[in-house]
């Protein structure tokens, strides 16, 4: 048990925990797993409020709600949402991007940058375009931030065709799953944790995105695989 919790790095509660023994070949149910932890003393990491960082106080054109909460998609690159989120560092703060397709909850795009830009948000739909092949007529759902309503990401929208998708003002669950994937991030891989630089910010941004989310991280919503194993098993 403790060596299975100390490979998802203490992140697992029990549900995900029992299928990782399972698949190792030891049997087991949620209820033993969860009293197994409680006599060793293992918790996965607790959550904590986030504020929000989105700036909608602006002039520029905002777009309609086409996704209207519908977080089901039933292709690839039917639906993407993106949002923006601030990392703190001894060093000063880090923003972070992200581009994640609604099908398999996989992180497509990201980008990192000390400035909350709207070139930031343009690099992390540009990596999402890359890796999916240039796609067109994808719903790309944001907040009406001014990074997303800015001539230059309309601009990269428009070109390659893409119907642009913007949450009611103030309303957070308009982009539940971009929220969601923050919250994770936050509470088991930086909460609690000291970063001194914003390398090293990076270089565990990176890890997390790369290997631990989309390779590794049971997703409730997929039923308890990775984005990366349900694509897989989708396209088998």
């Amino acid at each position: 048990m403790a060596e299975a919790y100390l490979a998802r790095k203490g992140r697992s509660g029990a549900p995900r925990l029992c299928l990782d023994l399972r698949e190792a070949g030891l049997p087991c149910n949620r209820k033993t797993v969860a009293a197994s932890m409680r006599r060793q003393g293992l918790r996965a990491r607790a959550a904590r409020r986030f504020k929000a960082t989105t700036n909608s106080r602006h002039s520029l054109p905002v777009a309609d709600n086409l996704l209207r909460q519908d977080f089901t998609a039933a292709v690839p690159n039917q639906k993407w949402v993106g949002d923006i989120t601030y990392l703190y560092t001894e060093e000063g703060w880090l923003c972070l991007a992200v581009i994640i397709d609604l099908y398999s909850r996989r992180v497509i795009g990201w980008a990192m940058s000390e400035r909350m830009t709207a070139e930031l948000a343009c690099d992390a739909l540009r990596m999402a375009l890359w890796r999916r092949k240039q796609p067109q007529g994808v719903i790309v759902h944001t907040d009406r931030g001014s990074q997303y309503c800015s001539a230059a990401y309309q601009e990269l929208m428009r070109a390659h065709q893409l119907r642009c998708s913007m949450s009611a003002k103030g309303n957070c669950h308009d982009n539940a799953c971009a929220e969601s994937f923050f919250h994770s991030l936050k509470v088991e891989c930086i909460h609690g944790e000291r970063f001194g630089a914003r390398a090293r910010m990076r270089a565990t941004v990176f890890e997390y995105i790369e290997v631990d989310y989309n390779r590794q991280r049971r997703h409730s919503t997929l039923g308890y695989i990775s984005p990366e194993s349900f694509e897989l098993r989708m396209s088998a």
